[in-house]
């Protein structure tokens, strides 16, 4: 008798949040939908959370073009940045040459790059656990990740590259968009996508992507192939090139847009289907839209720099720890804080093994592994003092 308890509790619960949300006004019941997802208090107010987020990015940014397999001097890199942007010498001159074509061409692109796919993942991740509820859930559960990296090991095996670097990212968007697809055919049941039937599509398109892969590599006559392939299913920020960034940093700037202009209603689907169905939102039809979303954002991402696991993962929780589960805070928090995960991941993996790289895959698996196993028993533990 005591294991249908919780169940009648939380179902006394619902009605309750269904009456106080049908008897507020409009105003109102953005405060009641907010309160609702909010699981603790927030560690830090949020000015100085975000204070606190942007002085981290910017320290990481400048490591980042301080660092690598040639040093170059904090002071000779802030004049080199400041003349940059000026467009004239405004810092007398006193660092070698080299230093300028090192910060310029070099690593501010890849700076850039890294907080640009860092910012856009974490922000993904918190829209994916927001639409299907699920604390566990990243921008990898689409499959999305792993069709993207397929698309560009097809172009590669078969030496299908006509436009250079760029039929590289158009195969692995394209190679998204078929996975997302597939994943939504898959899902559908009665003319509607559940979450369940959603993230299991993705697992198991994710598991013959991978296979897929692999077969292509293993079959192919190009002895390098693997060395090149890695690169998609490890990732990194090495081939970043001021021309091929336009693309990932607008679309970071217009799917962070998005977000934030939607957050309201990702605050309603966190308090619950019926909750959200009750204010007016049609659930099934957000749902669809901004999975599609967030699928084209991996895809651009993993387009450009492989396949980075995790960082959709962790990012999230971290920042509800720190200031809470509203959106309308969470995303801008979110994106600072992902953007500075991805560029110290990149510093870690230039500095390991010197002058040679990791692939930062490498590094933010090595982090988000073990954080996974502990939410899976914290998660467990949770369940099993609720029984």
């Amino acid at each position: 008798m005591n294991q249908h308890r919780p169940h009648i509790a939380r179902g006394a619960e619902q009605a309750r949040l269904l009456a106080v949300l049908r008897s507020k006004s409009p105003a109102e019941l953005q405060g009641a939908t907010a309160s609702a997802t909010q699981t603790r208090a927030p560690l830090l107010p949020y000015p100085l959370a975000m204070a606190v987020a942007g002085l981290v990015l910017v320290t990481l940014a400048i490591l980042g073009l301080v660092f690598g397999s040639v040093s170059v001097p904090v002071t000779d890199t802030l004049g080199i940045l400041l003349n940059a942007l000026v467009g004239h010498e405004i810092v007398p001159v006193t660092w070698r040459g080299v230093y300028e074509t090192i910060i310029i061409d070099t690593r501010l692109p890849r700076v850039i790059l890294a907080g640009a796919v860092g910012a856009t993942l974490a922000a993904t991740g918190m829209t994916i656990q927001a639409i299907v509820r699920n604390p566990l859930a990243g921008p990898s559960i689409l499959g999305v990740s792993n069709g993207a990296a397929t698309g560009a090991v097809v172009v590669m095996r078969w030496g299908l590259i006509g436009l250079g670097a760029y039929t590289l990212y158009l195969s692995a968007f394209a190679g998204a968009l078929v996975t997302l697809m597939v994943v939504f055919w898959v899902a559908r049941a009665g003319g509607q996508i559940t979450p369940t039937r959603l993230v299991l599509a993705g697992i198991a398109m994710s598991a013959v992507l991978s296979a897929l892969t692999s077969l292509l590599v293993l079959t192919s006559p190009d002895p390098q192939l693997a060395a090149r392939v890695l690169f998609w299913t490890l990732g990194g920020f090495a081939s970043a090139q001021w021309k091929l960034l336009p693309l990932p940093v607008i679309a970071m700037i217009v799917g962070l847009g998005v977000m934030l202009v939607q957050a309201r209603r990702l605050n309603l689907l966190m308090a619950g289907d019926e909750s959200a169905t009750a204010l007016g939102l049609d659930v099934n039809r957000f749902r669809q839209s901004m999975f599609i979303l967030t699928a084209a954002l991996t895809g651009i991402m993993v387009a450009v720099s492989g396949v980075i696991g995790f960082v959709g993962l962790i990012v999230p929780h971290i920042v509800r720890f720190l200031v809470g589960a509203d959106h309308r805070r969470a995303l801008p928090a979110v994106a600072l804080i992902g953007a500075s995960f991805t560029i110290a991941a990149d510093l870690v993996a230039r500095a390991v093994i010197s002058p040679l790289e990791l692939p930062v895959g490498i590094i933010t698996a090595l982090v988000g592994g073990p954080f996974f196993i502990w939410l899976l028993r914290r998660d467990a533990k949770g369940q099993g003092r609720s029984s």
